[in-house]
């Protein structure tokens, strides 16, 4: 009787096996079998919730993946394949997987077994080829259920507090989607991730605001967590940055785009709205689910209800485009619109930046440099200052100051026939010395038409 859960194939596989060296020693390959696709490369990310792990296959292949418990695993089998190159260069840090191994059937079947260090949800699909990337198998381990830490404050003094404005600031692309490449394999993802943290800096560093990054690492997030993750945190605002390409490297200028009701208002509009869109086929998310059904749902509901966010949206794109058409041109002096998938939020206010066409030689090599990316996060966040000073949120900590500063501004006062200086003080509830003081008098002789300044705080 076989007792070994992992490697118990049929009897007469078992003998097989034995009188073949090369497997009993584990992780070697049966080079005589001509196996229907290869392995070609393994990639692991690590996201704030689950680790993904990435298989390139030569060509589509079926699979099966289960868990065994006592110890903790996760066993992947790709059937008729073979691994071309080991886990060697896999780096496991920080993840849940404290050792990958793998062998081959005799049938031809690849088992990868994930030895787990803690306990998690896997989940497996496969996505064909698609433009550059290969068919891939992708493991998405999501972490167990953590405890729900309680705030010890009531509900009643956290309405006291005055917020503070929250920009949710998406760096677009990410993990096993690199985005648009330029010249010098300059990555999309790597850009806007660097422009993204810069602007986080900044707006944490102004009074009044903070800043949440969607993803601050190089993993890919799907668009509609993207922006749910914004709603999530009661976010003021949802800035995307994008540095996109263009099939005509003469293509250039900065761009803000809003959501459009109606589709793209130009072709280029309409070229980087199909582009995004499709980066989430490439990110995972665009096979067939039951799971998003609800979603898909929600995500009609969610479209009758946009249009008081569109025209906030269209408010703060605008002034963004001003601040950056400051440092760098413009491709559209007006604020675009286009479907993207990202900016389908009902209650949040919600623009794509694309900082610059990565395909444009000019502006690749502006965009490689860590000075021109920090003068581009601060006119995105210029853009955004404007906006919420102009009209912020009743119950945040801007609002206040503004009122503040308003309920402090003196009253101008025309002394009229009649008026006394004691009779001024007492109708606005201050002292003689206070209006004398604030008005740098030596005495309290005044004259019709002359001009006092009255103190409101």
């Amino acid at each position: 009787m076989c007792t070994d859960k992992i490697f118990c194939f049929p009897r007469y596989v078992g003998y097989l096996l034995i009188a073949m060296v090369g497997f009993i020693d584990f992780g070697h390959r049966l080079s005589s079998v001509a196996y229907a696709a290869e392995v070609d490369g393994v990639r692991l990310w690590r996201a704030p919730d689950n680790t993904r792990l990435v298989f390139d296959l030569s060509a589509a292949a079926d699979h099966k993946l289960f868990t065994l418990s006592n110890p903790s695993r996760v066993v992947i089998d790709i059937a008729d394949s073979d691994l071309k190159k080991g886990f060697g260069d896999v780096s496991l840090e920080e993840t849940p997987i404290n050792k990958i191994r793998y062998g081959n059937s005799a049938d031809g079947t690849l088992r990868v077994v994930l030895d787990m260090g803690a306990e998690v949800k896997p989940r497996s699909f496969t996505l064909r080829a698609h433009g550059d990337k290969p068919d891939r198998l992708v493991i998405d381990l999501h972490d167990g259920s953590r405890p729900v830490i309680k705030t010890v404050k009531e509900a009643k003094e956290v309405a006291k507090e005055k917020r503070n404005i929250v920009i949710a600031i998406d760096a677009g692309h990410g993990g096993e989607d690199p985005g648009a490449i330029g010249p010098k394999k300059l990555r999309e993802k790597d850009v806007v991730l660097s422009i993204a943290k810069e602007m986080a800096k900044l707006v944490d560093r102004e009074p009044g605001y903070t800043a949440k990054l969607i993803r601050d690492g190089d993993y890919y997030i799907p668009h509609r967590n993207r922006r749910n993750k914004a709603r999530d945190l009661r976010a003021d605002l949802f800035v995307s940055i994008h540095a996109d390409a263009f099939h005509h490297p003469r293509a250039r200028g900065a761009s803000v785009f809003a959501l459009s009701r109606n589709g793209a208002t130009s072709e280029t509009a309409r070229f980087l709205a199909s582009k995004e869109n499709d980066a989430d086929l490439i990110g995972g998310v665009g096979g067939v689910s039951l799971t998003d059904k609800d979603n898909v749902l929600a995500g009609v509901l969610v479209d009758l209800s946009m249009t008081a966010t569109l025209t906030n949206s269209l408010q703060v794109g605008d002034y963004v485009l001003k601040n950056m058409g400051k440092i760098s041109q413009l491709h559209k002096k007006h604020v675009e619109q286009a479907g993207f998938a990202v900016l389908k939020s009902p209650d949040v206010p919600s623009i794509l930046v694309e900082t610059g066409f990565i395909s444009n030689p000019h502006e690749a090599k502006k965009l490689s440099t860590s000075s021109y990316r920090k003068r581009m996060a601060k006119a995105i966040f210029d853009g955004v200052k404007t906006y919420f000073t102009e009209q912020p949120p009743a119950d945040s900590f801007l609002a206040w100051q503004q009122s503040a500063k308003k309920a402090s501004k003196p009253i101008d006062y025309v002394i009229a026939k009649g008026d006394t200086l004691s009779g001024i003080a007492k109708r606005h509830r201050i002292s003689v010395k206070r209006l004398l003081e604030f008005n740098r008098l030596n005495n309290a002789s005044i004259r019709v038409g002359q001009r006092l300044k009255i103190p409101t705080s």
